[in-house]
């Protein structure tokens, strides 16, 4: 899913609670200011509007938690407005329901039933007509500016593949468009095609394209991060990691890499950003002592970037400087030292360019207290694969190149499972798990994990 569609999905979300404050907002003044004419209003002093706003608000969060349960925030790119409609006055009906039920069981007598029956009214109303406007303005953008579009290479022949591209080309406020459209190419034009600038998703839209080449098509797809998406026929299997969805009347199944999308996206960078920010708060006095030690110690600066890589990206990794200056420049001429021999990583037990206060906050892992601020910056998560270097990753073999599919982490399954010292092929398969099974609980136990080794793993000295 693009960063687009996320951004607009997510939107939903606060667009309704407003939508729904407004509308109970407004059926208080209908009720007050309009029709108190016809009949006159009697709860104007034990509900006053201070004290409706707060009630107005403690149920829009029960309707948002209603609409949650009622799937109106799945992520999915193309939803028919008629059933988000429908669904939209299911859930507000459930919600009046539930404020009826408790209501009764209270066994107080409320003051106005045009509160909760208008209340219903205009929740439909207001909602429907928010996220009308949140698609509307997503397909201008898409359609006038091309934010956020799809841009594919169409496989296919058939009357399926016409049809696809057909629309595609005449509906651009659907959000694709075609960079290149071949019709039955063989594996290498495809290959070919793919490294044409733009192309960031395949669809195969003939389903009777030989399975063999798909699947060599798919691990192409996969080892250069683009989205594919194919028709079905009722031979093929699917993956553990999958959607559906249907462009222009065909049904289309997308093959991804990790079940990390979403709204679980959503929810890992929040717990990044708050982690994160409360971390840097709490150990801020050990950020002073570190500083003050390695400036103490050495000459240079008080951290070191790394470059590394993280979902085929470079960045400066952040860390306190443990080594003395220029340490990289004597990597080349300590590589007869290396004790990992069983990939392209680099690690000696007793590196001689760590210094005395580098070996001391090792030893307790203060020299990555610095990531925090690579996590909210967005570079790394708190639970991904290990970001190495570009170096190290220009020697993978390409089944290891998938650690690179989601964002790196500062700690991770890999790392909580052996440290430094598990054997290379061994962290890729430990990654590679984590990458198809990511779950929020999984990333929870890897960080409680993570405390414990902290105080107990001393394999980084």
């Amino acid at each position: 899913m693009k960063k687009s569609e996320l951004f607009f999905n997510t939107l939903l979300l606060p667009v309704d609670f407003l939508m729904i404050v407004f509308a109970g907002i407004a059926t208080y003044l209908l009720r007050t200011k309009i029709f108190s004419s016809f009949r006159p209003v009697l709860f104007e002093f034990n509900l006053p509007l201070e004290k409706y706003f707060l009630l107005v608000f403690l149920v829009s969060v029960l309707f948002i938690g209603i609409f949650a349960i009622s799937g109106l925030y799945k992520l999915r790119t193309t939803t028919g407005r008629i059933e988000e409609f429908f669904r939209v006055a299911i859930a507000s009906s459930a919600g009046v329901m539930v404020l009826i039920v408790y209501i009764f069981l209270r066994q107080e007598l409320f003051n106005s039933r045009f509160l909760i029956l208008g209340g219903w009214f205009l929740s439909v109303v207001f909602v429907s007509l928010g996220r009308f406007l949140v698609r509307y303005l997503q397909k201008r953008l898409v359609a006038m500016h091309d934010f956020g579009v799809h841009r594919v290479l169409v496989i296919g022949d058939d009357k399926i593949s016409n049809k696809l591209t057909q629309e595609i080309s005449q509906n651009r406020a659907i959000g694709y468009r075609i960079v290149k459209h071949l019709e039955n190419p063989e594996v290498a034009e495809v290959k070919l095609a793919i490294g044409s600038p733009g192309i960031d998703e395949v669809i195969l839209a003939n389903p009777n394209y030989p399975g063999e080449k798909i699947l060599e098509i798919v691990d192409f797809c996969n080892e250069n991060h683009l989205t594919f998406k194919f028709v079905p026929n009722i031979y093929q299997t699917l993956t553990t990691n999958f959607s559906i969805d249907v462009l222009a009347g065909v049904p289309m199944i997308e093959l991804r890499r990790t079940n990390l999308d979403g709204w679980g996206r959503v929810i890992k960078r929040f717990i990044d950003i708050v982690f994160s920010s409360l971390a840097l708060l709490v150990f801020s006095p050990l950020f002073l002592i570190a500083t003050l030690a390695i400036k103490w110690e050495t000459e240079g600066s008080v951290f070191v970037r790394l470059r590394r890589v993280s979902q085929n990206k470079e960045f400066n990794l952040l860390k306190f400087r443990s080594m003395i200056k220029n340490a990289e420049d004597l990597k080349p001429f300590l590589a007869d030292l290396n004790e990992r021999k069983d990939g392209p990583l680099f690690k000696i037990k007793n590196d001689p360019r760590v210094t005395k206060v580098g070996r001391f906050i090792r030893h307790y892992r203060l020299d990555e207290l610095p990531q925090f601020l690579n996590i909210i910056r967005g570079d790394i998560s708190l639970v991904g694969p290990r970001p190495h270097q570009p170096d190290e990753i220009s020697k993978y073999q390409k089944h290891q190149k998938k650690v690179l599919s989601i964002k790196a982490g500062a700690t991770g399954l890999a790392q909580v499972s052996g440290s430094s010292d598990l054997p290379f092929e061994e962290e890729v398969t430990l990654d590679s798990f984590y990458i198809e099974n990511w779950s929020l609980f999984q990333d929870l136990k890897i960080i409680l994990k993570t405390i414990g080794k902290m105080f107990t793993d001393r394999s980084a000295v």
